[in-house]
């Protein structure tokens, strides 16, 4: 009885905080009190499929997505994404973690220094886009969901995630170009969330990368996780390294030093008494790169000692492949269509299990990203890993 009270008191208070800092009428007042109607506090169930129309989801969460639908109205369809399988062996049963990775586009970048010349002002503005932004969270329901561009942390994607389960943390970089913009709302930075029934937080750090030990303006966000059913521990990452081509050795050296501080933090937690091997400490990082697959960053994390591997090269046919985009946009400067995201993972200790795929240049439209059926102009990247059966 009393974390039924808790629960449903959680969720008021969330419906109450979602309301006031994200004002919208009809469906949207809807939307966010349906999640008053469920005295569960445990968080909904992964999606057997990117289908909200999925019968294994909790009622509330498929009528939470319905009013979200209804709370853009007449808009254009979903781009629509099917996941891979590419498992080829057995994991560990009950192991399954899936794994969001998106740049979401800061909303001051959106509307102001970014330019895209081919994408409508309405399809840019605040008021369409956080409804889809949580859309494509809420479809995928990631176990671990690692976002960069974040610019409407505080009053919108912390509270609203809160309210379904998620615990988060946030790291602003130290010269954002979003205060640049007249009305903006704040600094962008980094964001990585987890879902609160699953894990138990052990240890997160912000973190200012350097380049050649001089600081730079891009972070990472590094948090240490122990999964509540199997008692694994699992370092998860965010960063998001710095832009522009000519930046390449920046990038090559802010890579390195984020290589080190994840090392430094799984070995801290490997030489606690009750803490794991070093090696039997799994690690996800995810970020948008800014860098493509032959850059020396690239190189340098596919022979880090950490073991990784780029788990979107799953998706290729002869499975060593990057897609040919995960960023496709139009800029006054001109067309832009290149992979700068990754989701990294520890191959001897983890397993691909899906892979969402690309949408096709046909889906994405001659305007590209963003755009009334996209509110960014990367793609997201999410993956279901199992862990690896110990030989």
């Amino acid at each position: 009885l009393f974390f039924s009270i808790l629960a449903h008191t959680q969720l008021t208070m969330f419906v109450f905080i979602f309301q006031s800092v994200c004002p919208m009428g009809g469906g949207a007042t809807r939307l966010y009190s349906a999640l008053t109607q469920t005295s569960s506090s445990s968080p909904l169930p992964l999606p057997a499929s990117p289908q909200p129309a999925d019968t294994t989801l909790d009622p509330a969460f498929l009528e939470l997505l319905r009013q979200c639908e209804e709370a853009l109205g007449d808009r254009a369809p979903r781009l629509h994404r099917t996941f891979t399988h590419v498992n080829d062996g057995d994991g560990v049963p009950s192991s399954s973690v899936r794994v969001m990775q998106w740049n979401i586009l800061a909303q001051a970048l959106g509307e102001g220094l970014d330019s895209f010349v081919q994408c409508p002002p309405e399809a840019l503005s605040w008021s369409r886009r956080k409804y889809l932004i949580l859309e494509e969270i809420l479809t995928y329901r990631p176990h671990i969901l690692c976002l960069q561009e974040v610019d409407h942390y505080y009053d919108t994607l912390q509270p609203v995630l809160a309210g379904l389960g998620y615990s988060g943390n946030f790291c602003p970089k130290p010269w954002s170009p979003c205060l640049e913009v007249e009305g903006n709302n704040g600094p962008d930075g980094c964001a990585l969330f987890f879902d609160q029934s699953r894990y138990e937080l052990l240890d997160s750090v912000n973190i200012r990368l350097s380049a050649m030990r001089i600081p730079t303006n891009q972070i990472a966000v590094v948090t240490m996780l122990r999964c509540r059913r199997s008692g694994r521990c699992v370092c998860v990452a965010v960063t998001h390294l710095k832009a522009r081509s000519g930046w390449e050795w920046f990038r090559s050296a802010q890579g390195s030093d984020f290589l080190r501080h994840l090392q430094n933090l799984v070995q801290k937690h490997a030489g606690d008494p009750a803490g794991a091997p070093m090696s039997d400490i799994p690690l996800f990082i995810c970020g948008d790169f800014n860098a493509v697959p032959t850059e020396e960053v690239y190189r340098r994390f596919i022979t880090s000692p950490l073991g990784l591997d780029s788990a979107y090269k799953k998706l290729s046919q002869d499975g060593l492949t990057e897609p040919e985009y995960t960023t496709w946009k139009i800029r006054s400067t001109g067309e832009c269509c290149t992979t700068l995201d990754y989701i990294w993972y520890s191959q001897d200790t983890l397993r691909v299990d899906r892979v969402l795929d690309m949408p096709t240049e046909e889906q994405i439209g001659p305007n590209r990203l963003p755009s009334f059926s996209y509110p960014s102009d990367h793609l997201s990247l999410v993956c279901d890993f199992s862990f690896k059966a110990k030989e």
